[in-house]
């Protein structure tokens, strides 16, 4: 049963994925508002997978990764980044820090599914 945490500080955005994302058999959704939000919820629930926008308030997903990825309890878990910023250098960044993989918005839903699918055994 995958526990999905959504970390987007835009309440549609968070929606759309969660709702694209519940077609994963038996998941369950975690939201967080922000990369502090995040952590907050990581340290606390065991969580599978990370979907995370760059662009958010107090913590950003690019420090979001940075800081998942340097945390022994935490460096094995997926992150997907989904954002605005299509950017080749802001995709390579991301990568680059950890990311496994980038989506930029609008989001396809079939598109995220068969990425989440892929990372979820």
């Amino acid at each position: 049963m995958p526990n999905i945490l959504v970390v987007e500080d835009s309440p549609t955005m968070r929606q759309l994925i969660g709702f694209a994302v519940k077609r994963v058999p038996r998941a369950k959704i975690f939201e967080a508002t922000d990369g502090v939000d995040a952590l907050r919820k990581l340290s606390s629930e065991k969580i599978d997978i990370i979907l995370a926008d760059i662009n958010m308030p107090v913590m950003d997903g690019l420090k979001l990764v940075s800081l998942v990825r340097s945390n022994a309890a935490y460096k094995d878990i997926p992150i997907i980044i989904i954002t605005t910023e299509g950017a080749e250098e802001d995709k390579k960044k991301a990568l680059a820090i950890g990311a496994n993989a980038y989506l930029t918005k609008p989001i396809q839903t079939q598109e995220l599914m068969k990425l989440v699918s892929s990372f979820i055994p």
